[in-house]
């Protein structure tokens, strides 16, 4: 009978892309997994995987077998899924992931509460800003600001993602309070700027009616948060998400400028786990304390 263990090492590699990839992930050796494989294709009798020096290329024996693998696999997660939804406590491990600008502001003090709360759980946070493979990454849950169209997954929506027009009272106090859309022409604006293109064309909507304007700066910034803290230096007007300055709000180090105008909100913010018929009682503990927790209304590192 083959062994289930070399099977699920076998997919860990395909999944990974190289040997090398599912080593470090595992934390063993790579001639441990390069042994396994080969005592594998050995027990078959046949080659299922082409090694070459850049990649690994599946023979057609071993899609066949990679996809009976990831069966066998799935199987022995939802065997411990279902030992782990039985559990009348929160406890062992929780793998999360996030984006930054969120980790930062708003998921760190729900993470401290929740492990204050359940003193027997290790929790692991991923700050990232790239989507994750839940499954092949082995993370329990993440947070994701994005319009959802995986099937695989369970999303569950925490909050809205609304933007702000806000400055320095030390910027107003220098340039003037831009009170109509029209004025900011001639102001300096800290602009969002993302995979070559810069987005200097602000949308504001009042009554129902929406019209643009083009806006000039010479800041320009790919991450949120440096364009708040440029704001909170007084370098000029800047439209981002609401999460990124609620503190600066709240403070009086920055404004909210025409809050009569409301503009094209951000995407979602969900929290997303696998799919599977068995959720493990670590994971549906935090997915519900995230839904009974208070989330902010704004938040992201995404403009468009």
């Amino acid at each position: 009978m083959l062994n289930a263990q070399l099977l699920t090492t076998f997919s860990s590699i395909v999944n990974a892309g190289s040997i090398s990839a599912a080593a470090a992930k595992q934390g063993c050796g790579k001639s441990v997994l390069s042994r396994q494989l080969a005592r594998l294709e050995a027990d078959l009798g046949t080659r299922l995987i082409q090694r070459t020096t850049r990649k690994l290329t599946l023979t057609e024996v071993g899609k066949v077998v990679l996809k009976e693998a990831q069966n066998i696999e799935h199987a022995l997660m939802n065997i411990t899924q279902i030992s782990g939804q039985f559990q009348n406590e929160v406890r062992g491990s929780l793998r999360v992931t996030c984006p930054r600008p969120l980790a930062q502001l708003q998921l760190i003090p729900l993470i401290t509460k929740f492990t204050r709360m359940h003193p027997q759980l290790e929790l692991t946070l991923h700050v990232e800003d790239r989507i994750t493979d839940l499954v092949a990454d082995q993370i329990d849950v993440a947070i994701r600001i994005a319009h959802l169209e995986d099937s695989t997954m369970v999303a569950r929506k925490l909050a809205d993602n609304p933007r702000i027009l806000v400055a320095a009272p030390s910027y107003l106090e220098r340039a003037g309070t831009p009170l109509t859309p029209e004025d900011l022409v001639d102001h300096e604006c800290l602009l969002w700027t993302r995979d070559n293109r810069v987005y200097d064309e602000w949308p504001f909507s009042y009554d129902g009616v929406t019209s643009s304007v083009q806006v000039q700066g010479r800041i320009l910034a790919s991450d949120g948060i440096v364009l708040a803290a440029s704001a909170c230096d007084g370098a000029g007007v800047t439209l981002l998400d609401r999460l990124l300055v609620d503190k600066e709000l709240a403070s009086g180090a920055l404004v909210e400028l025409m809050p009569q105008y409301t503009f094209s909100p951000g995407p979602p913010i969900y929290v997303v786990y696998p799919a599977r018929r068995w959720l493990a009682f670590n994971t549906s503990a935090f997915v519900e304390f995230l839904l009974s927790h208070h989330f902010p209304v704004s938040v992201g590192n995404s403009r468009k």
